[in-house]
């Protein structure tokens, strides 16, 4: 007879089989819609821009894209080949600020997007699994966080405790932007506590953190990241905002920080290679995560999803 840890090993390894075996079928579902890959490929450009910020400052100073002066320029010019995109009101070159822009913008949308996913899920499984006055409590206090204007608090807090840093900021999304997960996350919590193999798990006398963590948080895991794509954009909007008002970290180049530059040195209409390069990447990224959204969408809804693998 096949000792017990043969038969753990066996069962791992049927396990590992079955998510690799359901992950191909959803990147095969995935594939087939055209504006999810047009939101991966953006994407995967925004992704090679943040990697590729970190090479100008290492080939000269001058291209450093907070401290870089062209020492031979002292104003806004256009593109050359020594400035691609030309230069900014104190000569330092567009094409870093851009790169960096990309870096910064990936970082706190995924950062704040993850920090909200991640309280909105705990929230709404406690809420959905335990029910009761936790639930009552804990959804009205998504009520009133759902309700507060974001952008107006943040420039509350801005105006209060002044500059925001990097993160700070991504701190403060992440608590106004988890209320709207965690209702989703509970909907989906009270239909799989009453499933067989959740009740099965608590007959065997397994705690209520092991079939939170060990039975439900796997199956809400998809939802909690399509949700998670759509609060990206929403993150990106918000710091470029932000540092387009004047409340961003004047120390950290993003794109919104760069198009205050533009408006406040009076470059709005008059140098467009300045004004257009972050304007399109706040636009285009904000898109690659819709995208890949409504594509994500086809793969968990199983409407969807059905409808894709009959045709």
């Amino acid at each position: 007879m096949a000792s017990s840890r043969e038969i753990g090993k066996e069962r791992s390894l049927g396990g590992r089989a079955h998510f690799l075996r359901h992950l191909g079928e959803n990147w095969a579902i995935y594939r087939k819609n055209p504006m999810g890959m047009g939101g991966l490929g953006l994407l995967v450009l925004f992704g090679l821009m943040a990697l590729a910020s970190f090479i100008p400052p290492l080939l000269d100073p001058m291209y450093h894209p907070m401290s870089g002066v062209d020492p031979e320029i002292d104003t806004s010019v256009g593109p050359s080949a020594r400035h691609l995109l030309g230069t900014d009101f104190m000569g330092r070159d567009i094409l870093s600020q851009l790169l960096t822009g990309a870096r910064v913008a990936l970082l706190i949308g995924v950062s704040a997007a993850f920090m909200a996913v991640a309280i909105g899920t705990m929230v709404g499984m406690v809420a959905g699994y335990f029910g009761g006055i936790v639930d009552t409590l804990l959804m009205r206090l998504a009520d009133i966080v759902m309700v507060l204007p974001g952008l107006l608090v943040i420039l509350i807090l801005s105006s209060v405790a002044g500059q925001l840093s990097i993160w700070n900021l991504v701190l403060i999304i992440a608590l106004l932007k988890w209320a709207g997960v965690s209702r989703i996350i509970r909907s989906q919590t009270l239909s799989l506590k009453v499933r067989p193999y959740v009740e099965a798990a608590r007959v065997a006398g397994a705690s209520h953190t092991r079939i939170m963590f060990r039975h439900m948080l796997p199956n809400v895991l998809p939802l909690s990241f399509l949700y998670m794509t759509f609060g990206v954009t929403s993150a990106i909007l918000i710091e470029a905002s932000l540092s387009f008002l004047g409340f961003g970290d004047p120390s950290t180049v993003s794109w919104g920080m760069m198009l205050q530059w533009v408006w406040k040195t009076g470059h709005m209409f008059k140098a467009p290679y300045w004004l257009l390069p972050p304007g399109i990447c706040i636009s285009l990224i904000t898109l690659a995560f819709y995208l890949i959204g409504r594509a994500m969408d086809e793969v968990l809804n199983p409407r969807l999803r059905k409808e894709v693998l009959e045709q």
